[in-house]
């Protein structure tokens, strides 16, 4: 069922597990979350990069998509579909579309227009009844066009927007978007507590959850940490099943070339990958918690 992110989230941070936010590229993508998420008993957010929106034709598109696959497969679980790096303009269009949930990425503003967009934006949708995120301190890599190194996000900054009333926070922790480098220091768990200091309850935001060390995942659900988002390990499972289906021919016998049957396994892969998430998050069996 579709509802906004706000009580899967608060629920999320005081029983110290985290809900994933798996993003879509299509019906393929959409099925397999929604049907592991439904499997696993556990709530799940769907994410939709403005890029990924327009690749489906249009956030109205996907929207529509969404909520009658949620009715057509019976999903019993709470369901959020949310804006992901939104920009000004994608917010009032999710609006608009009939998003249960947003993203206002205006980490790249000064914080005094960070702090005037996200207000507007959240008596928006408050007033819609759906839930906001907001992001403060750059995420590490490349999101629609919004490059960012992997800054640490001022918690004084971070107490500034939370104090607006959105219902969850992004903060830079040294996360980054993509695959880690080899040379990447890690998460500053010094930062992200002294973030959660200043936010109390807020639910904080995981962004680049993709390739991040299990231990150092528990950690950060441990320091206040209540949404994290996945992406490229869906897309790398996804493109790894489908190669090896191709190379070992089976697109070449019998109908093996249609592509119900092209892109079942990459289908699987991300039902196997999103599985893998949720019992690291500890969401499994929390739908109705």
């Amino acid at each position: 069922m579709l509802v906004s992110a706000k009580e899967m989230l608060d629920k999320a941070k005081a029983g110290h597990y985290a809900v994933g936010q798996f993003n879509i590229n299509n019906l393929e993508w959409t099925k397999s979350i929604l049907l592991t998420a439904e499997e696993l008993q556990s709530p799940v957010i769907l994410g939709v990069s403005e890029g990924a929106g327009k690749y489906m034709t249009g956030f109205e598109t996907v929207a529509a998509m969404v909520k009658a696959m949620d009715k057509e497969l019976g999903i019993t679980v709470p369901v959020a579909l949310h804006l992901d790096h939104g920009t000004y303009e994608g917010c009032y269009k999710c609006v608009k579309a009939g998003f249960t949930s947003i993203m206002f990425d205006g980490s790249h503003y000064p914080i005094e227009e960070n702090v005037a967009k996200t207000t507007e934006l959240v008596k928006v949708a408050h007033a819609m009844g759906m839930s906001i995120e907001a992001e403060v301190g750059s995420i590490g890599g490349e999101e629609d066009g919004v490059v960012g190194a992997g800054e640490c996000a001022d918690p004084n900054e971070c107490k500034a927007v939370a104090d607006l009333g959105v219902d969850m926070l992004a903060a830079g922790i040294g996360n980054i978007h993509g695959k880690y480098p080899a040379n990447w220091q890690g998460l500053s768990f010094d930062t992200l507590d002294a973030i959660q200091q200043q936010t109390g309850t807020m639910p904080l935001v995981l962004h680049g959850g993709t390739g991040i060390p299990a231990d150092m995942i528990k950690k950060a659900i441990s320091l206040g940490v209540a949404k994290i988002n996945v992406n490229t390990e869906c897309q790398l499972a996804f493109q790894e099943a489908t190669r090896k289906y191709i190379e070992e021919g089976k697109d070449l016998e019998g109908k093996g070339f249609d592509p119900r049957k092209l892109l079942a396994p990459g289908a699987q892969a991300i039902r196997d990958m999103v599985k893998e998430k949720m019992e690291l998050f500890g969401s499994v069996g929390k739908a109705n918690a």
